[in-house]
């Protein structure tokens, strides 16, 4: 991967979006679990997409990937859930769906590819 490339500046940005996130939800709403669980599983994106810059083989860039990918569909998940249960409201939820969205069909177009090739 190259190092401006877009998945990586992404879910960098996507990042730096989930711990302010994370941290409005437990100064404002004093949500303290599952916002944990979101921010673990929202970091961990850009942190999977930087371990497949120096992966080992194409296997390994795989499986990071994959593993970056599994992440963000669990950090959808975490959305949708405080979505749900009113932490978030619709239009903050409408604006952080967007990006974990576009990620996670990067990350789908990557991951597809580099197994063709």
């Amino acid at each position: 991967m190259k190092s401006d490339n877009v998945v990586k500046i992404k879910s960098y940005q996507f990042a730096i979006r989930i711990v302010h996130l994370y941290k409005f939800l437990v100064e404002e709403k004093k949500e303290y679990i599952l916002s944990k669980q979101l921010l673990r599983s929202g970091t961990s994106v850009g942190a999977n997409v930087r371990e497949a810059e120096h992966a080992e083989s194409k296997a390994d860039f795989i499986h990071k990937l994959s593993v970056a990918l599994k992440e963000a569909n669990e950090t959808e998940y975490w959305l949708d859930l405080l979505k749900e249960t009113g932490y978030l409201n619709n239009s903050e939820y409408i604006s952080i769906q967007f990006d974990i969205k576009e990620i996670l069909k990067l990350l789908t177009s990557i991951i597809k590819t580099a197994k063709q090739k």
